[in-house]
């Protein structure tokens, strides 16, 4: 059997790659009542273990699109030993070609986009949401884009989109998640900015940059004791914080002048 190609990011003694499984369900009622067997497909990726020493693999759908779409769920590893199945073709002849497709045209968006070319990137941008809705670098790229052309309104829309998203929150997006949250402020879309790192603080309250841009927010929309609150926690976290330390500073300035 000739060897599947995997992409290069895929370590050969971990789990990663396409799996199934079944649940029994009854579908009609009274006497058309039947039960039936249902098939998901799942891309599955091992992770580390934790401190200690517990396995977890992080499971996440498939799309109609054949694409991993939507909040990855930890499955313990003997816990998914047990109930998921491998499907190596389905993943060579199904989804890796669409994986690949995808990124592919989101490395086109992201190059448009750096080199201006602001209307080609929406188009990639969009064909990629078309197969992946929920696809965080999609969502925030598309937001960018509309917020670098000036259309706040459009940008807003995505907004809404991107705090529905959970998946939007996670460390390996935090590049593009701090460039959003900066550029919503320079939009002068404070409401949304403020809402999106409140977002955030629900899922990780020990970040000072976190609080620190939150207080950056605040000032702008003209929420003073709300940013020296947010500015005294930053400093809490973390007392070097030099930014933060001038930014008080300045404001304990302002206020012995008023």
């Amino acid at each position: 059997m000739p060897e599947v190609e995997r992409p290069a990011s895929v370590n050969r003694h971990r789990i990663s790659g396409v799996f199934s499984s079944q649940s029994v369900v009854r579908v009609g009622t009274g006497t058309t009542s039947r039960k039936v067997i249902q098939k998901a497909y799942w891309y599955a990726q091992e992770t580390d273990p934790d401190e200690d020493g517990s396995v977890m693999v992080m499971v996440r759908p498939l799309n109609k699109n054949n694409v991993p779409s939507g909040q990855a769920e930890a499955v313990p590893k003997a816990d998914f030993l047990e109930r998921y199945s491998p499907e190596l073709e389905y993943y060579q002849k199904e989804v890796f070609p669409r994986m690949k497709e995808l990124d592919a045209t989101l490395k086109r968006a992201e190059t448009q986009r750096e080199q201006g070319a602001l209307y080609s990137a929406q188009f990639e941008y969009e064909a990629a949401l078309n197969v992946d809705e929920e696809n965080v670098r999609a969502n925030f790229g598309l937001g960018l884009t509309y917020m670098e052309r000036g259309d706040t309104g459009k940008a807003s829309d995505i907004f809404t989109r991107v705090v529905a998203l959970d998946a939007a929150f996670a460390p390996e997006h935090k590049h593009l998640f701090n460039e959003f949250g900066i550029n919503l402020r320079k939009s002068k879309l404070l409401d949304q900015a403020v809402e999106y790192y409140e977002r955030a603080l629900k899922i990780t309250d020990n970040d000072e940059n976190l609080y620190y841009n939150i207080a950056r927010a605040y000032f702008e929309r003209g929420d003073r004791q709300e940013c020296l609150d947010t500015l005294h926690r930053a400093l809490e976290l973390n007392p070097g914080f030099e930014e933060a330390q001038k930014f008080l500073t300045y404001l304990e300035k302002e206020g012995n002048r008023a």
